[in-house]
């Protein structure tokens, strides 16, 4: 059989379990070999937005691949730097394991935005596009681009919310794994103060 590798891109500002769930649902679903967090140097859609250090992200993603042996952080994009096209990342993956069956996984928000990205129909036609729903499968992606749905265990946690949190000095257990939460905490991330 041939390797099945996972993508799962993003800010991860921070990282948070729900990510991780994501994977956990992709292993046992679709049988995934490992699934890679790509940390964006910039996202073309949400620039203009603050975003943390790239240093910190990936510090943050390798905690959390740390969680489990099948996971992996690939800094291609941050390495690559400017602004981050999946397509782009999704080459590159296709010429290094040529015989891997790439699957994009995707959030019903960014599953959304997806007719908007650079070369779209490339996207799928090199990797098999698995829109990840919170509960019950979410609505078609517009357009003519072929996606699968899988629900995954219902988790509302958003990077959005946890970064708050922390700004308003509450704490986010159960939101992140512990050692984010400290790393989060020894370099005064998120803090409005």
């Amino acid at each position: 059989m041939s390797e099945q590798i996972g993508l799962l891109g993003g800010s991860f500002d921070p990282p948070h379990l729900g990510h991780l769930f994501v994977a956990y649902t992709a292993f046992e679903e679709l049988g995934l070999t490992s699934v890679r967090l790509i940390p964006t140097y910039r996202q073309p859609l949400k620039q203009g937005r603050p975003v943390t250090s790239a240093e910190h992200r990936v510090a943050m993603c390798r905690l959390l691949a740390a969680e489990d042996p099948r996971l992996a952080v690939d800094p291609l994009e941050v390495e690559r730097g400017g602004l981050s096209y999946t397509i782009d990342t999704v080459r590159a993956y296709r010429a290094a394991r040529p015989s891997a069956e790439l699957v994009l996984l995707l959030g019903e928000d960014a599953a959304a935005t997806l007719p908007q990205w650079r070369e779209p129909h490339a996207i799928a036609a090199e990797a098999r596009l698995v829109v990840v729903s919170r509960g019950e499968p979410g609505p078609a992606i517009p357009g003519s681009i072929q996606v699968e749905s899988l629900a995954s265990r219902r988790i509302d946690i958003s990077s959005t919310e946890i970064r708050a949190r922390v700004g308003a000095g509450l704490p986010i257990r159960g939101f992140v794994p512990g050692s984010i939460a400290e790393y989060i905490g020894r370099h005064g991330l998120y803090r409005t103060t």
